[in-house]
C-alpha cells in the first residue's frame, strides 16, 4: 500500500465513519406501561391487560392505548376511541384514562367492544352517594324485545402497572 493510501486510511476513513455514525438514526428506548386490570360486580367479571402512555398528565392519569381481556367469558376486541361514547351510551364519551391513585378512573372511564356486538364502559361515578366505580353495559344489536340489555351497575375496580420497553409493549396485549 502506498503512503497516500495509508494516509487516507488513517485520517480520512475515521472522519467519514464518524460522520456516517452521526447521521444514522438513533433508536431511543421508550417505555409504555402495561397494566393488569379487573373489575367485578353482581353478574360481572372482567379482566385483562392494557397498555398506556408512559407519562402521566398533570392529574396523574395515563392514556390507555390498547386493551385485551374478557368480560363474562367473552373476548374484548377493541378499545373505544377517546372522546367517543360506546354505542348505546351516547352522549357519554370515554376518555381512556387511568392512574395509580384512587380513584383510578375518571367519571368518563374507558370503553371497549366485546365479541358478540356488546360494549362496556367502566368509570368512577364521583357524583354518586357514595362515590363508586360503575360499569355501563350495552347490547345495541339487541335494542328491542326480550334480548334487549342495558345496565349500569356498581363494580369493584383495580389496575396495577408494570413497565416494559416499547418494543415489548405489544407483548402486553
Amino acid at each position: 500500500m502506498t503512503s497516500l493510501g495509508r494516509l487516507v486510511l488513517r485520517i480520512v476513513w475515521p472522519s467519514l465513519a464518524g460522520v456516517a455514525a452521526l447521521t444514522l438514526p438513533v433508536a431511543q428506548a421508550r417505555a409504555s406501561l402495561c397494566w393488569n386490570w379487573n373489575y367485578s360486580g353482581d353478574g360481572i367479571a372482567a379482566s385483562g391487560t392494557f397498555v398506556s402512555s408512559d407519562t402521566p398528565d398533570a392529574l396523574g392519569f395515563y392514556r390507555i392505548t390498547g386493551i385485551t381481556g374478557t368480560r363474562n367469558g367473552a373476548t374484548i376486541i377493541a378499545l373505544q376511541p377517546a372522546a367517543t361514547a360506546i354505542p348505546g351510551n351516547e352522549p357519554y364519551a370515554v376518555d381512556n384514562l387511568v392512574r395509580l391513585n384512587e380513584p383510578q378512573l375518571t367519571h368518563s372511564g374507558f370503553g371497549y367492544a366485546i365479541s358478540g356486538g356488546t360494549y362496556a364502559n367502566p368509570f368512577f361515578a364521583d357524583s354518586s352517594n357514595p362515590a363508586r366505580y360503575m360499569e355501563f353495559f350495552s347490547a345495541p344489536t339487541l335494542t328491542t324485545g326480550a334480548g334487549a340489555k342495558e345496565s349500569e351497575l356498581p363494580v369493584a375496580f383495580a389496575a396495577k402497572p408494570r413497565t416494559v420497553a416499547e418494543p415489548d409493549a405489544a407483548r402486553c396485549l
